[in-house]
């Protein structure tokens, strides 16, 4: 007699999940056991430029369909408030309920800060942030209500895409880069919103060679001897179906990053140092005394060389 897998009987939505990291969550979801509803609105750039199509999502439901699992695809755009709210109201017309939520969608308009057009950053704001935005609001606002009819806490799991672009900084992606950090705070306002109700929410920083980041790991080539590259998607996903899981109740409100066998956990921010004032305020004096030695006397901030950022070595 086979053993239950850790996500039977529960349901997910996976955002983006026709290509690259999205596809490899919603096949490892599918794996542990979840019924998932593959969602992407197809466009073939990776700007959101190109008509939209159903042919991503529905290749990826096809799959895991092929692979004994439970799935179906979902043309949508989650940056729009109606049609993510029609996502979540078909998942939980289909199954009775929403049990997992990861979002993962997003788009690309890079360009540095004093080129960037309105639209440029608008539309990036608009897809990652927004569209998390929108299945949260409607996944939190189901879970409220069934927690509130039953009298207790329910199963609820969120999964948020954030990006080291946020942390370490991305001079070509300020829109993406506020996007991201946007979703860290999204992520954890919500954690502490919905943990009376039982739910969590986290977010990654994943590193994976996808078709969003085919420049940034341009010079990272793919291992030559067959092994599984370690920049896969495939490194990512199982951190994912953790996170879903009944075994993470107790994972809420954090940010991990995680690539090629390696998962970090990030800490808050801590406050480096701290000055007082001598009298009541500070003078402009007092603070040129005490800020401008400090600083002279910290390694000069410079932008870290990708090998440096991503831990990896050119090949």
């Amino acid at each position: 007699m086979s053993l239950p897998l850790p996500l039977d009987g529960l349901s997910a939505i996976v955002t983006g999940a026709g290509r690259g990291l999205g596809r490899a969550e919603a096949l490892e979801l599918a794996r542990l056991g979840a019924a998932v509803v593959v969602n992407d609105y197809g466009q073939p750039g990776r700007d959101g430029s190109g008509e939209a199509s159903a042919a991503p999502a529905e290749e990826v439901a096809a799959e895991i369909r092929a692979a004994g699992g439970r799935a179906v695809a979902h043309l949508g755009d989650v940056s729009d408030h109606q049609q993510a709210r029609e996502l979540v109201e078909s998942t939980i017309s289909a199954h009775g309920r929403l049990d997992i939520l990861v979002n993962n969608a997003g788009i690309l308009r890079d360009r540095m800060v004093f080129s960037m057009t309105e639209e440029e950053w608008d539309s990036v704001i608009r897809v990652h942030l927004k569209g998390h935005f929108n299945t949260t609001h409607f996944a939190a606002a189901h879970w409220r209500a069934r927690s509130k009819a039953t009298g207790g806490p329910v199963y609820g799991r969120i999964v948020n895409t954030s990006s080291e672009a946020f942390l370490a900084g991305s001079a070509g992606q300020p829109n993406y880069a506020a996007a991201k950090g946007g979703i860290v705070g999204l992520t954890t306002s919500t954690a502490l919103a919905l943990a009376k109700y039982g739910v969590t929410a986290n977010a990654i920083c994943p590193r994976a060679r996808t078709r969003m980041t085919e420049d940034v790991f341009a010079g990272f080539q793919e291992p030559a001897d067959g092994t599984l590259d370690p920049l896969a998607p495939e490194h990512v996903s199982p951190l994912v179906g953790y996170l879903a899981s009944p075994a993470a109740a107790g994972v809420n409100g954090q940010l991990l990053v995680v690539h090629g066998g390696m998962v970090a956990v990030v800490e808050r921010p801590r406050v480096a140092a701290q000055f007082d004032a001598a009298k009541e305020t500070f003078t402009f004096a007092e603070l040129d005394g005490l800020l401008t030695p400090y600083y002279a006397d910290r390694p000069p901030n410079e932008t870290f060389a990708a090998a440096e950022v991503l831990g990896l070595k050119r090949r």
